[in-house]
């Protein structure tokens, strides 16, 4: 056997563009290609009832995703994510109706906006952190919540207003089967976006300053700017996201955008795993399915002993109860949350059969 016929067994990098690569290996990225590949073309195959169930999680997860970058990936704390989603959704429709911008440019327009209100909004985050931060942006939620009930000429006060479907080239996007498409687009391209964020210079300091904000200081990362700058982003994906929602309903209204909301996130990515791109996906997923799965459980214990009208109308807050449950659970079993999990599944069969 010629030295040249050798070859390394394991995952050796030489280089700081190899260690800094966007997927781990060839096969991870060829496996993402082909798994965004069969999501493309799941509404040729499934009913409308689980294309609706995957817009709204392609949605959601944007704005988990940009809730994760400002708490996983730097470590502050927001309560008021929620209110900037609905900003979002209000800013699109009031862009699209007022001044008669397309939706498909309103929607980004939308987004940028609410990165500035999210930045106003952020700037205590220069002085304060913990538990006051929290209290700060839990002001946000609520400023913002009275602000969408009197500010009738943007969000038309406690009536709400009309989203309308986005069009291109005269193509609407008036049915599930095509806005799944442009959630996926938005889903994909964000979701990318991310990763390359915290594989940049500006990413690395965000992670910096959530891990040792004080040797990150003394390494000259200005703490104020990159404070306010994760609020922005974070903000902009909730305002994304936020549009996508609005636009799909073809409704906004204020009473859908409560800290209940807010709480909703937060779950998402403990679940999923703070500062995990792809735990942002994992736990809106979770989340999202979750009362599904107990509605399906209810009405299979139903059907099956005939018991039911207690619990039928229990339901509801057995839903909400469920998602308090579960993140407890989490935090106790599994703090690092779902992505953890993954990552230690895929290692366990690596190694099969020998152990991790």
């Amino acid at each position: 056997m010629t030295a040249q016929s050798i070859r390394p067994s394991g995952d050796f990098r030489t280089t700081y563009k190899a260690d800094t690569s966007l997927f781990d290996t060839p096969i991870a990225r060829n496996a993402t290609v082909v798994f965004v590949a069969l999501v493309a073309c799941s509404p040729l195959v499934l009913d409308g009832y689980f294309v609706s169930l995957m817009i709204q999680i392609g949605y959601l997860a944007i704005a988990a995703l940009g809730l994760n970058i400002l708490v996983g990936f730097s470590g502050q704390i927001s309560l008021g994510h929620g209110a900037f989603f609905g900003f979002g959704a209000f800013a699109s429709a009031w862009i699209n109706n007022t001044t008669g911008i397309p939706v498909f440019f309103a929607i980004p327009l939308a987004g940028l906006m609410t990165t500035a209100v999210g930045m106003i909004f952020g700037m205590p985050a220069a002085r304060i952190k913990g538990l006051y931060l929290a209290i700060a942006t839990l002001a946000a939620q609520f400023i913002l919540e009275d602000f969408f009930i009197r500010a009738h000429w943007f969000t038309g006060g406690s009536s709400g207003s009309l989203a309308n479907s986005m069009s291109i080239f005269g193509f609407v996007f008036d049915t599930d089967n095509r806005y799944f498409y442009i959630v996926l687009f938005y889903l994909v391209v964000l979701m990318m976006a991310a990763s390359n964020l915290m594989r940049s210079r500006d990413g690395r300091a965000l992670i910096a300053i959530r891990d040792q904000y004080l040797s990150a200081e003394i390494m000259g990362i200005h703490l104020t700017k990159y404070r306010v700058l994760a609020f922005g982003i974070s903000s902009f994906y909730a305002g994304i996201a936020g549009a996508l929602f609005g636009h799909y309903l073809g409704f906004v209204s204020a009473e859908s955008f409560t800290i209940l909301l807010s709480i909703q996130f937060l779950a998402m990515i403990i679940i999923g795993g703070l500062g995990s791109v792809m735990g942002s996906l994992l736990g809106t997923i979770f989340v999202v399915c979750l009362p599904e799965v107990i509605q399906w459980v209810v009405d299979g214990l139903v059907g099956f002993t005939g018991a039911g009208l207690g619990l039928k109308q229990a339901l509801p807050f057995i839903k909400e109860m469920s998602i308090g449950a579960i993140i407890i659970l989490f935090l106790i079993y599994e703090p690092n949350g779902l992505a953890y999990r993954w990552r230690m599944t895929k290692l366990y069969w690596k190694l099969f059969p020998f152990s991790y």
